[in-house]
């Protein structure tokens, strides 16, 4: 039997792992200060996709180990800024439940007046606030709350050591990206259902269907169909889109920003997928 729940995270679960310890392998070697910065900036992009994966772990354990969910949650806790059954609380407890509720919804994109956020204000309201929305559905949560205390401060111990021994490699290759980390999953999240005020599960997400942003990012474009869904595994969110295709009106259709447009009629798995209901909504 294989210790992941789904063979389709074996791939994705590698590279990611390969980035970490390409990591922890730069800062133990390294002492060279330009190489240092050069490696954080050319890895802010693969690393901002990182955090879709923490999202779908989050929703699918990947593992049938806790011991191996743990260890990766402690990986993508240093990759993205968030670890054990953060997302989980704030997003599949909080944000999933409420996300047709700006009143409650916490990744809310709607002013209290009604109005709907800047799209920088929205991103460092959620990043900003997440720790805080966090604890709060964690209070209805203890158990889950107690998770997430514990392995915060089993990665805030770690850092600090990392800090200690070098400080300007922990700062560029660990504190930062999870700073970053956080901020681009908050900013990211700002397409996903702003200016969509609606009850309908079906008009209240957008998607892309840019077949190179869901290879990247799990088929996170396949956003209405993981709403209505959310315990489905990433792998099967694209079978289930067409089965409810019809339901989704056009404008709930986006084109993939930068750079994943750079990289318009890319082949997966050896098909040609077409570029159609694309819509640019902002």
């Amino acid at each position: 039997m294989s210790i992941f729940r789904q063979k389709a995270d074996q791939l994705p679960v590698t590279i990611m792992a390969l980035f970490f310890l390409t990591d922890v392998t730069i800062y133990f070697t390294i002492d060279n200060p330009w190489f240092v910065v050069t490696w954080f900036l050319l890895s802010i992009w693969p690393k901002g996709n990182v955090c879709a994966w923490n999202h779908h772990h989050q929703h699918y354990l990947t593992f049938r180990s806790t011991i191996l969910n743990r260890l990766l949650e402690f990986m993508y806790g240093f990759q993205t800024g968030i670890t054990t059954k953060g997302w989980f609380l704030h997003h599949v407890l909080g944000h999933h439940k409420n996300y047709l509720n700006q009143e409650l919804d916490e990744s809310r994109w709607m002013n209290t007046d009604g109005s709907t956020k800047s799209e920088l204000g929205y991103t460092f309201e959620v990043a900003g606030t997440s720790f805080f929305r966090i604890a709060k559905v964690g209070m209805n949560h203890k158990g889950h709350l107690k998770d997430f205390i514990l392995m915060m401060m089993l990665i805030g111990a770690t850092l600090a050591l990392l800090f200690w021994h070098n400080w300007f490699n922990a700062l560029f290759l660990f504190l930062l990206p999870m700073i970053v980390g956080l901020t681009l999953t908050s900013w990211a999240t700002y397409a996903h259902h702003s200016n969509l005020d609606t009850k309908n599960e079906f008009e209240g997400s957008r998607n892309i269907l840019d077949p190179f942003y869901n290879m990247m990012t799990g088929n996170l474009g396949y956003h209405t169909a993981h709403h209505v869904k959310h315990g489905l595994h990433w792998s099967k969110l694209p079978e289930f889109h067409a089965s409810i295709e019809h339901l989704i009106p056009a404008h709930c259709y986006l084109e993939a920003g930068v750079p994943y447009s750079w990289f318009k009629g890319i082949k997966k798995v050896g098909e040609f997928i077409p570029f159609t209901k694309k819509r640019s909504a902002f």
